[in-house]
């Protein structure tokens, strides 16, 4: 039987959106399919590196994201007492010719998803089609799909497949029906969202604390939400916790659980307790994430995004790598074909790298400098930083992280384009 189209995306995220983006781009035609019945702009805040930015940018939706998101111009580092530890330029201001965007999710993927119907038709994504499994030839892939009520859908026919399809992906149980639970790292998250007054410059984003203690994590996602100018603050609160929560991103959270960490943190740079407070909402997750797979491709059928790589949410990585490895896939695919080699391909690439971003964010993030001096000081106040850790330290912690996660700045420099 013909193919209905060249690719069949599953999951309208991050990932499978900017999948198709880029197919399109590589004049590959494609298809996403989505199961919930209506896409509607949910989530809280997120990051794009340097290395998504770029990307983003050769979609041509700079304009987009201009008109909506943050430009990070700084990275600043302080304890639960509020002392400053570190802080280092950002995105444009660190020298990069791409920005770090500070976004809401949900803006990221209404400009996603608002770029793939102008570009490749109001059809191309369709809702309600929840994916219950695949098989496949020599020739193509054939993906089955229900309906919300779970009747079943005519299955669509590709000659690659590709599983965006997230946290819960039916496409990786399928490749690996025997993998355990997720690995809870002995951490929650709870986050929300504030309007509240720009918060140092308005362009910062903001780390404090740390686990054992109470650690937050602040920064803008949208400009002048108030005629006064105030912002939409993001923000992130995660604490150490024996307890792990349903792994479920729309999990509401309850202030009790957390609150009392962060009563006494009112700096002279921010009133955290109030701020945690005035959130109309909030969300816990538990911090987790699984062992990397040995491989992600089964003949025409792969993985992308968090599908393929969950990892625990520090470093401001998951929807950067998701980008990325839909522009490595697309690129591959235009290269060598459709075709299991392609796939190969690009999963020799990604496979590897995000391996190594997976494992750094359990032990070495960026916000391991908030865990240096936390116990080098035994969480005591200091002087001076510089009598706990020396500055080349805390320097090297952040660029290792750039270079591991693949943002540096020479690597992004000396990179041909994806697609």
């Amino acid at each position: 039987m013909k193919a209905n189209s060249d690719v069949i995306i599953i999951g309208a995220g991050i990932g499978g959106l900017s999948l198709a983006l880029s197919l399109y781009q590589a004049g590959i035609s494609c298809q996403v399919f989505e199961a919930v019945p209506e896409l509607r702009p949910l989530g809280v805040g997120i990051n794009l590196m340097p290395h998504a930015s770029k990307e983003l940018g050769e979609l041509g939706l700079f304009p987009e994201l201009n008109a909506v998101a943050v430009q990070t111009s700084e990275s600043v580092f302080f304890t639960h007492h509020g002392q400053q530890i570190y802080k280092e330029p950002a995105g444009a201001a660190l020298g990069y010719p791409w920005p770090q965007y500070s976004i809401h999710r949900g803006d990221l993927q209404t400009i996603l998803l608002d770029a793939v119907r102008s570009r490749l038709g109001k059809d191309s994504v369709r809702c309600g089609y929840r994916c219950v499994g695949f098989t496949q030839d020599d020739d193509t892939a054939t993906v089955s799909f229900v309906d919300a009520d779970g009747n079943p859908l005519p299955a669509v026919k590709g000659r690659i497949a590709v599983g965006c399809d997230g946290i819960h992906s039916v496409f990786r149980k399928q490749l690996y029906p025997d993998e355990g639970p997720p690995r809870y790292s002995g951490v929650n998250m709870w986050r929300g969202t504030t309007v509240w007054n720009p918060i140092l410059g308005g362009k910062s984003m903001i780390r404090a604390g740390w686990l054992s203690v109470g650690k937050m994590v602040v920064y803008p996602i949208r400009n002048d939400v108030t005629p006064d100018g105030k912002q939409l603050i993001n923000w992130v609160a995660e604490l150490e916790a024996p307890r792990s929560a349903e792994r479920d991103w729309g999990r509401p959270g309850q202030l009790a659980d957390f609150l009392p960490a962060f009563e006494n943190w009112n700096f002279d740079w921010l009133d955290v307790p109030a701020l945690i407070q005035s959130s109309e909402s909030i969300l816990e997750y538990p911090m987790c994430d699984h062992d990397p797979l040995p491989t992600w491709t089964q003949g025409r059928a792969t993985l992308l995004g968090d599908a393929a790589h969950p990892m625990v949410p520090r470093g401001s990585n998951g929807a950067g790598q998701a980008i990325i490895d839909a522009r490595v896939l697309a690129g591959e695919l235009k290269r060598s074909g459709l075709t299991p080699e392609a796939l190969q391909a690009y999963d020799a690439v990604r496979v590897e790298a995000t391996t190594r971003v997976v494992l750094t964010n359990r032990v070495n993030p960026p916000d391991a400098i908030l865990r240096e001096v936390f116990e080098r000081s035994k969480g005591r106040r200091f002087e001076h930083i510089e009598d706990v850790i020396a500055l080349s330290e805390l320097q090297a912690i952040a660029e290792n992280y750039r270079k591991i996660a693949g943002f540096d700045a020479p690597s992004l420099l000396n990179r041909n384009r994806y697609v």
